[in-house]
């Protein structure tokens, strides 16, 4: 007996990808997500690629990932594709620690996030 499959996580129509370790933190990895809730999946791209904020380059890898999965594993439309959902969460942090003065240190602290991106074909009215 083998084990089930997992079930899906998105519904039919979508496809996902997820980026689990981008350099920053979530806080300003959402602002960037903020920009292409809700998007065509093609405003979106150019939205990220014009962008000047630096987490706009990795959130735009995670969106072609996704597009990506929905044209070649899922047979979604590419020109139909809207940004249905685009969550940011934290993940690792790593520690590190810098010498002040006197022989003491201070702790500093280096985020990184998650993003997750659904896209979802929509029928054009």
């Amino acid at each position: 007996m083998s084990k089930q499959a997992a079930p899906r996580r998105v519904g039919e129509k979508e496809a996902l990808a997820v980026g689990t370790t981008i350099r920053g933190s979530a806080q300003k990895l959402n602002l960037v997500a903020a920009l292409i809730r809700g998007r065509r999946a093609e405003d979106a791209m150019n939205i990220l690629a014009f962008s000047k904020k630096a987490m706009a380059q990795d959130a735009r890898k995670i969106l072609a990932s996704a597009i990506a999965n929905a044209e070649n594993n899922h047979n979604l439309d590419v020109d139909a594709l809207v940004v249905a959902e685009a969550s940011v969460g934290k993940s690792i942090t790593m520690k590190r620690f810098h010498a002040r003065g006197r022989g003491k240190s201070t702790r500093i602290l280096k985020p990184f996030s998650r993003l997750r991106i659904v896209v979802r074909e929509v029928e054009e009215a």
